[in-house]
């Protein structure tokens, strides 16, 4: 959406993308109904569809604020001394966001809403990674083939820590997965006997 769009309708946005997650937490997403959704909210049904077409919708919208955070962690990464000129520089910023909405997370994983979720973090993410890697030379392999393999290794990491070692603070988990994926897992694979 390019116009600005006003404070009301701006409170309205946030009260109804609160009221889903809250919703999502307590009933899982496949339960939540848009009556649901505008009764937790305090707002009338034609103002819920003036902003949004349903809880798909709804659901979706919210990832343009993730977005716009990996964007902002990517310029903090890039500002920084110490990381500057490090690739992935995603991957901290979105165990952070993972381990401020573990529950939201955990409760859409199954069924509609966590199909809707992984398809909206792996568009994001895979936009962040294909801008990392414009310099990469194809001739050794293919760009999107190496986008892909990041976002897929990411999401199974961020899959296996929330199913597996919620313990694990978002730094942890990220220092793992950067020095897999890049410093790939030949050094650690086991020799043949």
């Amino acid at each position: 959406m390019d116009k600005k769009i006003d404070r009301r309708a701006l409170r309205t946005r946030r009260a109804l993308s609160q009221a889903l997650l809250s919703l999502i937490v307590e009933k899982g997403y496949d339960a939540v109904s848009v009556q649901d959704i505008i009764d937790r909210a305090d707002i009338g049904r034609s103002t819920f569809y003036a902003h949004y077409t349903g809880k798909e919708d709804l659901l979706r919208s919210g990832f343009a604020a993730l977005r716009e955070e990996l964007r902002q962690a990517k310029l903090a990464h890039r500002a920084s001394p110490e990381r500057a000129g490090e690739p992935l520089s995603f991957s901290l910023a979105m165990f952070e966001h993972g381990a401020r909405y573990v529950d939201q997370y955990r409760a859409a994983a199954n069924g509609r809403g966590g199909a809707i979720m992984e398809a909206e973090i792996r568009r994001a993410l895979s936009e962040l990674v294909r801008e990392e890697l414009r310099g990469l030379d194809e001739a050794a392999v293919s760009r999107e083939f190496v986008v892909q393999f990041v976002v897929s290794a990411f999401l199974t990491a961020f899959d296996w820590w929330f199913a597996r070692k919620p313990k694990l603070a978002p730094a942890e988990v990220d220092a793992m997965f950067r020095r897999l994926v890049l410093g790939g897992i030949g050094p650690l694979a086991a020799k043949p006997r």
